[in-house]
């Protein structure tokens, strides 16, 4: 757990803009961790359900608030980096992840969404196929001319592990395509085991590891180690990830086909239709997988899967939802790392009962003391936990909750774990209310609350060490300057040194390489040998590499309030260089500018995130600050867009009114496709203003300024629409 769960308990309406930003910062790492330890290791530290609660703590605060949506959110993100030992595959089609919902309201809000991109009205009925979710390992499966070529892991869902050999030993994979096939096509599906050979297995496993045990204490030597695995899911994904194919061959694996990648052409109009073609090629398709003929339908499939769950013979956490027509799919496209078009219904968390042995107080990088409990630990469906989130001093107030409480905790969908309710006839006699402190217990400095708020925070600013580190934590992190070798351990160790106050620090760090030599396990007094005695010089390098930053990530590195990694993205774009976006930074500070009626036009920048950045523009010291690390790291340009050579790259457009052919927000994402910047509101460095039906003041100022107005038949032709 780290410094910011104890906010975690809290619903995403009742956080500051600071403390949102923070805990964002500290989900992005805790789920990075935890997809490392489960996409690269085959070895997760916690269960699928606390891992959910992870991911839709961190929708639910970049719901509340989206200008502070991070680069590296894991809405963004799919699996981790290919482990190394195999080669690596770049996918035809990226294999990216899906949201999840909880319940029957949220479903209903998926589908909802699904009709306001496309402009579907209320009675349309949207057509899904429910495909139980398979807790096993993701692969794809390219087809050449119908013959089997080449297979890979999902890996961070665009590029995978080559492990063509290891699928080839699969029964359930056909090495040709009966019949008509398209010329290319990739095949997406999940390798698993089912619980009856999990168990057997592991058996055979658990009798391995002792033999082995008392052949070492023989004296003999053993190669490789046996293991036992914790769930089918490790088993699966580390028999795919064996060396040597035999090994693979002899683990009883099983494997269900369900989607389409890239493909040279379709062979199929529908999802149900397309399950078809895969069983006509012998794939095994899961049975259970239904056609669903609206919302209505697709919940009484989850009532009908949540209670047959026990019973399947493999594990599942879930139903897939796949919108049926393919063609929809095509206009929903992908949002972050997820499908509009699809979704994950989990099934339900659990509770249990433990007692809270104390609550400790936390720092966070904006100064927020944030209460955790420290239970007993306790085993809530699969998974033991120590740590809880308790809220913040009102929370523990109105729950009333103290130490020595028995108390409920949760692993609900949208928190990680909480303490729900105590419960009152064990409390112990000689119980008293908990009280909460009035200073920090990481620097002393008075704590105050101010009027209207429900955070505590520390006033010792810069000073206090628990903000300090966080904040240059937060620089270094890794969708940020990303500077490898100074993770959590090193920047807390430079601090207590005393080289590092600053991140224009760091790249000061070359002065002192030979104090640093001199610590124990960094230098060549290290008993460990040459490997550590590289340690100062590889930092150094990893800090020289990082000394030109694009601007971007310079931006989202600086940590400024409300400033998410999207927002970063936004702003480098918009301004290209340093030197361009201080400029016009210091000069939006002046209310009615036109440098800031320039700010609050950009798609995706409000008039919280604008004024955020003109706070920190106005204060002095962080000007000063600014200029320290850009004369240290001065950031590179950012690149002109991609489609560099289209009449929409690089250009300004505004849509108004309404479109006729398709929403305005599948406008938007059309044109950003295409290189164009998408506002929301029409000024002079605006280049095209698309109209449709009651297009109204927007349609008059691009008149006024001269702005070039396109009909949407003209904005369809040019953007090859048709």
């Amino acid at each position: 757990m780290t410094g910011h769960d104890a906010l975690r308990t809290r619903p995403p309406e009742a956080l500051t803009e600071e403390e949102a930003a923070a805990e964002l910062a500290a989900l992005a790492a805790e789920i990075a961790h935890h997809d490392r330890a489960y996409h690269e290791k085959d070895a997760p530290e916690v269960s699928d359900a606390e891992y959910d609660a992870l991911v839709r703590r961190n929708q639910a605060i970049e719901g509340r608030f989206p200008e502070l949506i991070r680069g590296d959110s894991p809405s963004r993100r799919v699996g981790s980096k290919p482990v190394e030992g195999f080669a690596t595959v770049r996918h035809g089609v990226p294999m990216l992840s899906l949201g999840n919902v909880f319940d029957e309201a949220e479903f209903a809000e998926f589908c909802a969404r699904i009709r306001r991109f496309l402009g579907l009205p209320a009675e349309e009925p949207l057509r899904f196929v429910g495909e139980p979710k398979i807790d096993g390992l993701s692969v794809n499966l390219l087809y050449e001319d119908g013959r089997f070529v080449r297979g890979a892991t999902r890996g961070d869902g665009t590029t995978g592990e080559d492990i063509t050999a290891n699928l080839r030993t699969l029964r359930d994979l056909p090495d040709r395509l009966e019949g008509i096939a398209p010329r290319s096509i990739e095949i997406r599906g999940e390798v698993f085991m089912e619980k009856a050979e999990f168990l057997a297995f592991n058996a055979k496993q658990a009798a391995l590891v002792e033999e082995q045990a008392r052949r070492a204490a023989a004296g003999e030597r053993i190669g490789e180690r046996a293991r036992v695995f914790a769930n089918p899911r490790n088993a699966a994904a580390g028999s795919l990830r064996q060396l040597d194919p035999k090994i693979t061959a002899g683990r009883p694996l099983k494997l269900f086909a369900y989607a389409m990648g890239a493909a040279s052409e379709a062979p199929a109009a529908t999802h149900w239709d397309w399950l078809g073609v895969l069983r006509g090629w012998s794939f095994a398709v899961n049975p259970l997988s239904r056609l669903l003929p609206d919302a209505e339908a697709a919940a009484a499939f989850q009532a009908e899967m949540t209670a047959e769950r026990a019973g399947l013979g493999y594990d599942i956490d879930g139903v897939v939802y796949k919108l049926d027509r393919l063609d929809w799919q095509a206009r929903l496209g992908f949002v972050g790392r997820a499908p509009r078009w699809a979704v994950a219904w989990k099934f339900p968390a659990e509770q249990a009962t433990t007692t809270l042995l104390k609550i400790e107080i936390q720092v966070g990088r904006t100064g927020a003391l944030t209460p955790r409990a420290v239970m007993q630990p306790v085993n809530v469906g699969g998974v033991m936990v120590q740590h809880a989130t308790l809220h913040n001093e009102d929370e523990i107030a109105r729950k009333d909750v103290r130490v020595g409480d028995t108390v409920v905790i949760q692993r609900a969908g949208d928190v990680i774990p909480q303490v729900v309710s105590v419960v009152p006839e064990k409390r112990p006699e000689d119980s008293a209310p908990f009280a909460f402190p009035e200073t920090c217990p990481a620097c002393g400095s008075h704590a105050v609350r101010p009027p209207g708020e429900v955070v505590r925070r520390c006033t010792g600013g810069l000073i206090c060490p628990a903000q300090t580190v966080e904040r240059l934590k937060h620089f270094v992190s890794r969708n940020a300057m990303d500077i490898e070798g100074l993770g959590e351990e090193n920047i807390q160790k430079l601090y207590d040194e005393g080289l590092v106050r600053s991140p224009a620090d760091i790249f000061r760090l070359s002065r002192h390489a030979e104090r640093m030599r001199g610590w124990e396990g960094w230098g060549s007094r290290s008993k460990k040998g040459t490997e550590e005695s590289r340690k100062v010089a590889n930092l150094l390098a990893a800090i020289e590499a990082r000394r030109r930053p694009p601007l971007d990530r310079f931006i989202f590195a600086l940590g400024i309030r409300r400033i998410g990694e999207v927002n970063a993205k936004l702003l480098a774009r918009h301004y290209h260089s340093f030197a361009e976006w201080r400029e016009k930074m210091l000069a939006a500070r002046v209310i009615g500018s036109e440098a800031r009626e320039e700010l609050g036009s950009i798609q995706g920048i409000g008039p919280t995130i604008a004024e955020a950045l003109v706070e920190f523009f106005g204060e002095e010291r962080n000007l000063a600050a600014l200029d320290d690390l850009a004369g240290e790291a001065p950031p590179e340009p950012v690149a002109a867009p991609a489609a560099a050579d289209g009449p929409f790259a690089g250009k300004t457009v505004v849509f108004t009114g309404s479109l006729e052919t398709m929403t305005r927000d599948e406008a938007g994402d059309v044109a950003e496709r295409l290189g164009a910047k998408v506002a929301k509101s029409v000024s002079k460095r605006t280049d095209f203003v698309v109209v449709g039906a009651d297009a109204g003041s927007k349609a008059t100022k691009a008149a006024e300024l001269g702005v070039r107005v396109l009909t949407e038949a003209e904005w369809r032709g040019m953007a090859g629409l048709g």
